[in-house]
């Protein structure tokens, strides 16, 4: 194998919950994660020659080492000591900076890829070791579905599939620093935390009503006031008939759950018309399939 092409999927988070601060400055998390269906597409290329090269389909996006995505390469190249090199090249859907995991998805899919392109057979959880060392997202991205994310987001547990309903996803034309978020975050000020175990309850009951009504964002208290477009958009997919909406991660992108294709469409092209956003997408959950291949 010389070439391999990949889906690399977003995500959105149905909850997420602050416990604590630690003394280094990462923040406990309870979060569910979810993988939607908008995805980048990473494809890999051996080089004879040893060193990677990242282009990408956006001018602003680095290429160099501080793009995840070379890093994911070289973690494994150092380690496996691999006189070839890789050529990566990313053609960009999922908003940047946009609290969608698009560049830990970027560096999941390098990882996962090389591992098939090299034939270094690394099993999931191998992977997801390395993964965590770019980015507490990393693991969860090789591993993808629904899932409990603990501690920084690293430690794991899969939970029962999404119930199938329909996304819609709107990026306003703003950029938001995770970091600026969190340390803005007074956690021990936070009194009203989202249902988390709502959620999973919802989950095992197959019972989309319920997680969608268990949703919330502690993050939201803080990127809301300082963008309150952030507000509008979720309003507008409330009034469309979203059965709840809600910024996903450090945001500003926000998403709302619905059940009916039509009414998501039509409520995209409202936001549209009223200027909110222009990066609008309409999709579906992505649940996990038993045996993985380049999807």
């Amino acid at each position: 194998m010389e070439r391999i092409q990949l889906k690399a999927l977003g995500k959105i988070n149905l909850g997420l919950d602050v416990l604590g601060r630690r003394e280094n400055g990462y923040h406990d998390v309870r979060m569910i994660m979810q993988t939607v269906y908008l995805y980048d597409e990473v494809t890999l290329e051996k080089r004879k020659e040893p060193g990677i090269t990242v282009a990408s389909n956006l001018v602003f996006l680095p290429t160099d080492e501080s793009n995840i995505a070379f890093r994911a390469a070289k973690i494994l190249l150092d380690e496996f000591g691999e006189k070839h090199g890789v050529s990566i090249t990313l053609k960009k859907h999922i908003p940047v900076a946009a609290g969608m995991a698009g560049g830990s998805a970027d560096a999941a899919a390098v990882l996962f890829g090389m591992n098939r392109l090299f034939g270094w057979k690394l099993s999931e959880k191998e992977l997801m070791e390395r993964g965590v060392t770019l980015g507490a997202d990393v693991p969860y991205c090789i591993m993808r579905g629904t899932a409990l994310a603990e501690g920084i987001g690293e430690k794991l547990t899969r939970l029962p599939a999404m119930p199938k309903c329909h996304v819609l996803i709107a990026k306003p034309p703003i950029s938001v620093s995770t970091k600026m978020v969190y340390e803005k975050l007074d956690s021990s000020a936070i009194v009203d935390h989202p249902d988390i175990d709502g959620i999973i309850e919802g989950l095992r009951a197959k019972d989309v009503t319920r997680v969608a009504g268990s949703m919330g964002n502690v993050l939201e208290s803080v990127t809301e006031k300082q963008y309150p477009v952030i507000t509008q958009i979720k309003e507008e997919m409330l009034r469309g008939g979203a059965m709840n909406a809600m910024m996903s991660g450090s945001g500003p992108t926000v998403f709302g759950l619905f059940r009916e294709r039509s009414m998501a469409k039509k409520t995209a092209e409202q936001i549209r018309q009223k200027g909110f956003a222009r990066q609008i997408y309409t999709t579906t959950i992505h649940n996990v399939r038993k045996n993985r291949r380049n999807d």
